[in-house]
């Protein structure tokens, strides 16, 4: 079994309050569960309205599955809601679990 974990920290430029963070975050993580069927939640900076970070995950029988599928995410956002500026990327793929 294999694991793929992503952290995704992203600016949101337009946000001038958390209720506009809070309704970005609930549409993006509705958006990348449904097209992926992946877990994704809020996993920090939770107060900081320009700030959004994501943690998005996946268990599959292939490694090359798991980081194939991290990067796809990551690609997802990127082109989807050009709005949102990409600070920071971190994927990691645990295996033998």
């Amino acid at each position: 079994m294999h694991i793929g974990v992503c952290r995704l920290t992203l600016r949101l430029p337009q946000a001038q309050s958390l209720k506009d963070k809070r309704q970005v975050a609930r549409s993006l993580t509705a958006r990348i569960h449904n097209q992926f069927n992946v877990a994704v939640a809020e996993v920090e900076d939770n107060d900081l309205w320009q700030r959004l970070t994501l943690g998005v995950c996946c268990v599959t029988n292939d490694a090359a599955h798991a980081d194939q599928m991290m990067a796809t995410v990551a690609n997802f956002v990127a082109e989807t809601r050009p709005d949102l500026e990409l600070l920071d990327l971190q994927t990691e793929v645990i295996s033998g679990v």
